[in-house]
């Protein structure tokens, strides 16, 4: 077989060029257009098909299995799930999917989230979904969404639009473009306020976008900047009692965020002949967040010393003394119902450069790309938080009383840190046609990432840790007949701990979940293994697909729940095995359009454990569960269903979306000894219409029928409140509910 593979192979690179004199090279990733012809791509219709662009919505439309999740509470804090693996705001998810705007990556370099919020959704103009390739960095465990800004001709002339909705959103949008390809600019500004469907859940959004974009004899140069301000409430999950009682209640409260974001990319490119080039994009971000969150609290009277406040120990009831500034927190201090107010800031300046050479050819074959190039990254962060004794309210607010609290035993204490991340790496991609009907994609990924951690208040945090890693992909790609394709391939992907993970992966000295830090045993690198393939056919009228994949990991990082309330740490587990099929249709036909897509994905632990789930009804009096080989990991769907169907005429156009989701196990059941949250079927209709030449009114009707519905859900420790909306309350499951039926208007005008 290698001696027939070889000659094949020599054949294929030595192949004659056809003249090539505007090699079309998209630069969106490392590896420019690696798997472009794999990847499920969305156009700028399909970002902008409902009552406003939106990113997050788009790709759950479109691609088979990805699905939203609103643990937070907030639209604008939505995860990203697909394949198992996930992408949002929340540290502690199964995070696993890289993303990248316009070639940069944008995940934050701190924790590895993603922030929606921050993602200029009004000047998107296309996205693409891929599956897991090393060369497209750090995390990219599942795969990778790359996603590419419009400039002054794709966006041209001045865009404005203005939107409300029937559950108290305001907002609008303005651009202008204008310009040739050889020299255009682009200007955006968005602003939005939303008083949020649940008690006490405003939200505020400003968002600003330039590019300008000159290309000479031979070069060229790109120049963007993106700048946002968010203050943002995610009051997260409710006891299920108290949502059947009052669906929009929340349970305890504040839960804040606000964001202050910066980002500049410079990218100069120099043609190197006919069909290459080499490209240098540079970037440098600013990122100030910080989070205000009013929780219960597991404190009381010490069992040594009535008078003085103390955090219970599950062994030894009321022992962790408290103090404030030195001074010992008398047990009255807050009242009858005392609480924690956790205060948090991050403020992150991160800065690097990716450089690559790329060529494209036409050759007798078919079209051969190479890509060459290296990556580097250094990101320095400084975190800072600390936990008030707050009092709880009657309606389940917090107050902070503003004494900063210390345990004797480490449960509590303020934390300040600076962290230096250092990444670096070298990647290839080949695409080589070896017939005119089999082609090769191959990939490899060299990184060097070190992380260290410097306490500003003592030694517990300090630590250095370097990890590198080797990684490469190989996919075949076969013709069967005109328009029928196959592929298969094969990849290995990692993600490194971040400094987050890290600084918080000690059982016995347990972080708060809106923090996450105290101490630093070492963690390991997540490792994948990654196969997959499909047919995928393409007609006049009818296109579809079909794939197998199957990821197998090894040293999962999970956030792992403490005996003390609200605090939690993280910890290598094992194996896991996600596997799963995705299928999708769509039909085109004089105006009608109709698309279906059913995933079914299959993710289970590979290793029994036991784990610290104290608030699952099911643990022992020590507060742990049994997990064992073959059990469902939690928080995923397994089966997800999309159906649309829509017309479209000269002057108006109509459509219909279902969006069904099966039950997934609670964030805490790993054993899987309770129900799942209910599975639901979900509809949404949209519609335009031409008013004038250049002006259009367009609404999307969500959630039709007014489901009651959950795309998260955990536990909570409803027996310590009272529930006045809900009295008696017992059941522990907590759901983050999805938004009712909500109206969205928008006026639109193009000139």
């Amino acid at each position: 077989m290698m001696r027939k593979l070889i000659p094949l192979l020599f054949a294929a690179v030595s192949a004659p060029a056809l003249a090539q004199t505007d090699p079309q090279i998209v630069v969106n990733a490392p590896g420019g257009m690696i798997d472009l012809d794999e990847a499920r791509a969305l156009d700028l219709a399909a970002i902008d098909s409902s009552g406003r662009a939106d990113l997050g919505r788009a790709l759950e439309r479109a691609i088979p299995g990805l699905t939203l999740g609103e643990a937070a509470g907030n639209p604008w804090q939505a995860t990203l799930n697909w394949r198992g693996f996930s992408a949002g705001a929340l540290q502690g998810m199964e995070q696993g999917i890289a993303v990248y705007l316009d070639g940069v990556r944008f995940n934050q370099p701190f924790g590895d989230v993603v922030l929606l919020d921050l993602m200029p959704d009004t000047v998107l103009v296309a996205a693409q979904v891929n599956d897991a390739n090393p060369v497209l960095g750090r995390n990219a465990l599942a795969g990778s969404v790359l996603v590419q800004t419009g400039d002054g001709v794709t966006l041209s002339g001045l865009r404005g639009q203005g939107d409300v909705d029937s559950e108290g959103m305001a907002g609008g949008a303005v651009s202008y473009g204008t310009g040739t390809a050889q020299g255009n600019l682009l200007v955006a500004f968005e602003a939005r306020h939303d008083k949020g469907w649940r008690v006490a859940s405003p939200s505020t959004l400003y968002r600003g976008f330039a590019k300008g974009i000159h290309q000479g004899e031979g070069w060229g140069i790109e120049l963007s900047a993106l700048g946002a301000a968010t203050d943002l409430t995610g009051n997260g999950v409710s006891p299920v009692e108290l949502l059947d009682a009052k669906y929009d209640a929340v349970f305890t409260r504040p839960d804040s965020t606000r964001t202050r974001f910066a980002r500049a990319v410079a990218a100069p490119w120099l043609s190197m002949g006919e069909t290459s080039r080499i490209e240098l994009r540079a970037h440098w971000q600013y990122l100030d967040r910080r989070n205000a969150n009013g929780d219960l609290a597991d404190f009381g009277a010490c069992d040594a010393d009535p008078a003085q406040l103390c955090v219970e120990d599950n062994d030894d009831g009321y022992s962790d003394p408290l103090f404030a500034n030195g001074v010992p927190v008398a047990a009255d201090a807050a009242g009858d119902d005392p609480a924690v107010f956790n205060r948090g800031k991050e403020r992150t300046q991160a800065y690097g450069a990716t450089l690559q050479w790329q060529d494209t050819v036409e050759t007798d074959l078919g079209t051969r790309r190479i890509a060459l190039g290296g990556t580097w990254e250094h990101a320095r962060t400084r975190f800072g938080a600390q936990t008030d004794l707050g009092e709880l309210e009657e309606d389940r607010s917090v107050e902070d009383l503003g004494l900063p609290l210390v345990s004797a035993k480490r449960a509590i204490q303020p934390v300040s840190l600076v962290s230096k991340l250092d990444d670096f790496a070298l990647f290839a991609s080949l695409e080589l046609p070896l017939t005119t009907v089999l082609s090769v994609e191959a990939g490899a990924r060299y990184s060097h990432n070190r992380v260290v951690m410097e306490d500003q208040l003592g030694t517990a945090l300090n630590g250095r840790h370097t990890f590198d890693r080797f990684n490469p992909s190989i996919e075949f790609d076969y013709a069967l007949a005109p328009g029928l394709h196959a592929t298969a391939g094969f990849s290995l992907t990692s993600r490194n701990p971040t400094p987050a993970e890290l600084s918080c992966a000690d059982p016995e000295a347990p972080c708060t979940l809106a923090n996450f830090f105290i101490a630093d045993p070492p963690l390991r690198q997540v490792t994948a293994t990654n196969w997959h393939g499909g047919l995928s056919a393409t007609g006049r009228r009818l296109a579809w697909r079909v794939n197998l994949w199957r990821s197998e990991t090894s040293n999962d990082i999970r956030m792992i729940a403490s005996s003390v309330r609200g605090r939690a740490y993280f910890a290598n587990l094992g194996h896991t095995r996600r596997q799963g099929v995705e299928a999708s249709a769509e039909w085109r036909h004089d105006g009608w359009y109709s698309s279906a897509s059913f995933a079914f994905t299959d993710a289970r632990f590979r290793d029994a454990f036991t784990l610290s789930s104290p608030s699952n009804p099911a643990a022992d009096d020590e507060g742990t569960i049994m997990v064992a080989r073959g059990d469902q990991l939690p928080a995923v769907p397994r089966h997800a269903l999309n159906l649309r169907l829509a017309r479209e005429e000269r002057n108006w156009s109509a459509g219909v979306t279902l969006r069904a989701r099966s039950g997934q196990y609670l964030a805490g059941d790993e054993g899987n000894d309770n129900a799942r949250t209910p599975a639901y079927a979900v509809f949404d209709l949209d519609g335009a219409v031409r008013l004038a030449p250049g002006i259009r009114l367009v609404a999307q009707v969500r959630n039709v029928l007014n489901k009651r519905y959950a795309t998260f859900g955990t536990f909570s420790e409803v027996d310590e409140i009272d529930l006045a909306e809900a009295p008696g309350a017992e059941d522990p499951r907590a759901y983050a509910p999805g938004a009712p039926r909500r109206l969205t208007v928008s006026l639109r005008a193009e000139f």
